[in-house]
Parts: C-alpha cells; sequence; structure tokens
C-alpha cells in the first residue's frame, strides 16, 4: 500500500524499490524473519539504502494498515548524483557555493536550511544517505517549496565529498567551536563549500580532520551555542555578503 510519502508490506517495498522511486528511508522490524523477508534483503544488498532497524511500535505510529514489519519512506524529490551536479556548477560559475550537511537529522531544521540556502544562492546541496533528515511533507513545508528549486545530492560520506571538493578547487569551511578564528576572517569570494554539522555533536571529528578552515560565530550569551538552522543562516549571509 502507498500513500504521498509512505510505502507498508514487503511486497510494496520490493516493488518501490524495483520500480526505481526513490526511497528515502527504510524501518524494518527487528527480529523479522521469512522467506519474503530474505526476498527483501537480497533486494536491497543491490543498493545503499538508509534503514532502521525499529520495535513494531514505531512501524504502527508509521503506517496505516498492516505493514508485514517494514516501512518505507519515498522522497518527493529525485537526489542528485554529486560529480553530474557539481562539474556543469564548476564550468558555468567562478565561484560556486555548496552547503554539505554532516548529518542533520531534524526534518524542520532541514526545511528551514533548505530554504536559506535557496534565498543565499547556494549552487547545491549535499547530505549523506545515511543519518540525515527525510524530506518530507514537514521539510517541504518548512522549506517554503525551496526543496524543488535547489539541488540536494546524496553520497556515501560527506568525507568523500569534501575531498572532491577539494580537488576540484573549492575550500571547505567547517562550522564549529573548536576553533579560535571567526567566521569573518574566511575569504568567501573564492570557490567555497560550508559544513554545517548535527544538531547534537557539530561536524563530526574525521571530517573536522580534512576541512581546509574551521570557523565558529561569535557568542555573547550564557547560552554557548545556536541552532543549526540558524546558525546555518548566519554562515551563508557572511558569504553572501563578502560577494555583494
Amino acid at each position: 500500500m502507498k500513500d504521498a510519502t509512505t510505502i507498508f508490506g514487503i511486497r510494496a517495498v520490493i516493488e518501490a524499490i524495483e520500480s526505481g522511486e526513490t526511497i528515502d528511508k527504510i524501518f524494518i522490524q527487528k527480529g523479522l524473519s521469512g522467506e519474503l523477508f530474505s526476498e527483501l534483503k537480497r533486494t536491497l544488498s543491490k543498493g545503499n539504502f538508509n534503514i532502521s532497524y525499529v520495535p513494531q511500535e514505531k512501524l504502527y505510529k508509521l503506517s496505516k494498515g498492516n505493514h508485514q514489519g517494514v516501512v518505507a519512506k519515498i522522497s518527493p524529490i529525485a537526489f542528485k548524483g554529486l560529480e553530474e551536479t557539481v562539474e556543469p556548477i564548476l564550468a558555468k560559475k567562478e565561484a560556486p557555493f555548496f552547503l554539505l550537511l554532516d548529518q542533520v537529522n531534524d526534518v524542520r531544521n532541514f526545511g528551514a536550511i533548505i530554504r536559506t540556502a535557496e534565498c543565499c544562492g547556494v549552487d547545491a546541496i549535499i547530505i549523506p544517505e545515511k543519518g540525515a533528515a527525510p524530506i518530507n511533507a514537514d521539510t517541504v513545508k518548512t522549506s517554503a517549496g525551496a526543496v524543488f528549486k535547489i539541488p540536494i545530492c546524496k553520497v556515501s560520506h560527506i568525507k568523500d565529498a569534501v575531498f572532491y571538493l577539494q580537488s576540484s578547487g573549492i575550500q571547505t569551511v567547517a562550522a564549529t567551536e573548536k576553533t579560535n578564528d571567526l567566521i569573518y576572517d574566511i575569504d568567501f569570494k573564492k570557490p567555497s563549500a560550508i559544513i554545517m554539522g548535527n544538531e547534537a555533536k557539530g561536524v563530526s571529528h574525521s571530517i573536522l580532520k580534512t576541512i581546509d578552515y574551521k570557523a565558529k560565530l561569535p557568542m555573547h550569551g550564557e547560552i554557548a551555542s545556536l541552532n543549526v538552522s540558524v546558525a546555518c543562516g548566519a554562515f551563508l549571509y557572511e558569504v553572501v555578503r563578502q560577494r555583494i
């Protein structure tokens, strides 16, 4: 069975995958077994899917019928490949502008970030296949439709995207409190990519070791951090300010 964004039932999920639907996330009941489930596993082994193993109660909340232990979320957009997206942008623009999200997993934060990124002229957003917020009705609504206006690429690992962008002459800048350097000290007139991190953990340590610059926003209050969508907006608009 299927509604606007959800498929449930093992056979329905298998058929959706085989027909080329853009599957955003698959929820599988813990301990599931059986011949049909084995067929599903064989189908999943042919691709790289974002899978969560969850209690049965979670599936009842996600579906409206007999889920058979499996629920899948369909993305309302088709995700782009990294190279097929980046290469034409590099060919057309002297100073391209990319945004990488390292496991931002709240759909409303994600939607708000997409909206701001579109307003700031970001050329493409890059997210990981696993650990990122899904693009669902809440994401679309919070983005005010911007999700349909900006390319969103999915990659196996954000670190690989960082290496690829660096090899293409793009400076990579991570938003992190683990530095003394302010965002205002970075020259964003150059081709640039900004990396924003997970709501709780920030940009992962492995990525911080690979990027070109770390930068933070000045904080004068007692609270030590900003919401990631707010911080992202401040970073993106610093790029806009410098390029005006």
